[in-house]
């Protein structure tokens, strides 16, 4: 069995839209965004108190696009991973990681204007400069899809991968703290891969999730 520790809106996101793409049998453990993720029972599964963490035929594992990698290892006929000896494969692991890049700006901005309890704490400065580091992050992806190739509707020119899950879900996260109006190609990109069925059915509930709010701007001066 296959079971997934689970928060809606977080980067056990990505590894639950990948289970939904690969159509295996998984059980989710969901848990709230809280203390809850220190307690001892989590911590043997995550030792940093972070989800995800997947348990699988006996390992337990952490770390997302760790998670990721292993399962498209685990079950290549879904054809989400890319082979060491493909040529896509250079470029799968790239846009797989580069998924982390973003949210860790996603992340930053959620503690700015979700975890932080105080306008005191806030700093305007920080949440100006995170969007903005989103933003460079949105054109590295409009500039990839905009490449002149053969198959430029994913970011591999092989098709859907892991890879477009991972900054995929990336992007869910960043466009509550930036737009993505001015970027067509990932736009474009974007509302085709949000509108597979694994996607949908990885999204949270109304009432649950971190997010109170559609979209979080950045204070003005």
């Amino acid at each position: 069995m296959i079971t997934l520790h689970h928060c809606p809106q977080t980067r056990s996101m990505r590894v639950l839209w990948l289970l939904e793409e690969l159509e295996v049998d998984f059980q989710v453990v969901p848990y709230p965004f809280d203390k809850s993720l220190r307690a001892p029972s989590f911590l043997s599964l995550s030792p940093a108190g972070r989800v995800p963490a997947l348990e699988m035929y006996g390992e337990t594992y952490f770390e997302s696009i760790a998670i990721m990698q292993i399962l498209c290892e685990r079950f290549p006929e879904r054809g989400l991973g890319r082979e060491p000896r493909d040529l896509d494969r250079p470029d799968w692991l790239v846009w797989l990681n580069f998924a982390e890049t973003i949210t860790q700006h996603s992340v930053a901005l959620t503690q700015q204007h979700v975890a932080l309890y105080d306008d005191s704490m806030r700093s305007r400065t920080v949440m100006k400069l995170e969007a903005a580091r989103l933003e460079k992050c949105y054109a590295a992806i409009e500039n990839r899809l905009s490449t002149p190739v053969e198959n430029r509707d994913h970011l591999l020119t092989s098709g859907f991968s892991a890879a477009d899950i991972a900054v995929g879900q990336a992007v869910y996260l960043a466009r509550f703290f930036a737009k993505t109006d001015e970027y067509p190609e990932l736009s474009a990109w974007y509302d085709r891969i949000t509108d597979r069925p694994a996607f949908r059915k990885a999204l949270p509930p109304k009432e649950a999730g971190v997010y109170s709010r559609d979209f979080y701007p950045a204070w003005d001066e």
